[in-house]
């Protein structure tokens, strides 16, 4: 049967490649790979000799066809980059999507990923996250990117440049405030893991310092916004959530929001964002005293 295999591979250290990530390395037809030598170095480890093809974001769009024709003559293809899952910051999202139109089965795999990795020893939240991979190059639009998701509650994952690392935090300093936690990861599952764990001040401080390495590969852990993260946006409090709970029996949830926005120096994205993942907090009955409140915008 003719199958593409999404097959992760170690990100440091050849140990983490799991058992059925070897059997199916060993039975495909081909591979392809984001990085040939890469990926011969883990297949001559464990002395598995397959065909290997390039597949990097450089030949993508002309390799796409190539691939879907192997596959439409009945072989199984594996897809591997460099390290980890492939297709998360990774070429194959449309090999993918090409594969599903033309009715060819995908089978991925559960294996190694950084961002997984280092979120689980990161000490923020794993409740909710949004993974971003890179920001963009160019200072202008890594602010436009952040002062974007300035407000996002859920945990942020950044993939980031040595180079590039001082600036970002820098940015993220001045954009997110200074209130709230990152972690810094290096190395993930090799020899010099190392975490970082403070607010974006401290680690630039420690870069600075020479205490941080600009060297080796770096994922980014940032806490999720919260009013009280950043001052000037003030707290939500008992009344507030009151408030908005009565005003929502008369005014649409927009509207609604702007009114306790207004009054309470919040913001208007972060009450949605609030009522509509809390949903269950707001819909409390509220007794005849807390009408008073209503007055307040009156």
């Amino acid at each position: 049967m003719t199958n593409l295999y999404i097959v992760p591979t170690p990100i440091g250290n050849l140990k983490d490649i799991t058992l059925r990530a070897l059997n199916t390395l060993k039975e495909v037809d081909l591979i392809a790979a984001e990085n040939i030598h890469r990926t011969s170095l883990i297949l001559n480890h464990y002395r598995i000799f397959k065909k290997i093809i390039s597949f990097n974001r450089k030949n993508e769009e002309r390799k796409i066809e190539e691939l879907i024709s192997i596959l439409m003559r009945g072989k199984k293809v594996a897809i591997v980059s460099n390290s980890g899952t492939p297709l998360i910051s990774d070429p194959g999202f449309h090999l993918v999507k090409k594969c599903i139109e033309r009715h060819i089965k995908v089978i991925p795999l559960p294996g190694p990923c950084s961002m997984i990795t280092a979120l689980s020893a990161s000490g923020i939240s794993t409740n909710q996250f949004c993974y971003e991979g890179f920001l963009p190059r160019k200072n202008l639009s890594k602010r436009k990117r952040l002062k974007k998701i300035e407000e996002e509650y859920r945990t942020l994952i950044f993939f980031e440049s040595p180079k590039r690392i001082l600036n970002t935090l820098e940015c993220i300093s001045d954009i997110f405030g200074s209130s709230r936690e990152v972690v810094l990861a290096k190395e993930i599952t090799k020899i010099w893991e190392t975490f970082y764990k403070g607010n974006a001040k401290k680690l630039i401080k420690l870069i600075k310092l020479g205490e941080i390495k600009r060297k080796g590969e770096i994922i980014l852990i940032v806490e999720g916004y919260t009013p009280s993260k950043k001052n000037e946006h003030g707290s939500i409090n008992l009344n507030a959530k009151k408030l908005l709970n009565l005003l929502l029996k008369h005014l649409p949830l927009r509207d609604a929001i702007k009114i306790v926005g207004k009054s309470y120096n919040l913001r208007n994205n972060y009450l949605y964002n609030l009522f509509i993942t809390n949903r269950y907090i707001f819909e409390h009955e509220c007794s005849l005293s807390d009408r008073k409140i209503y007055e307040r915008v009156n």
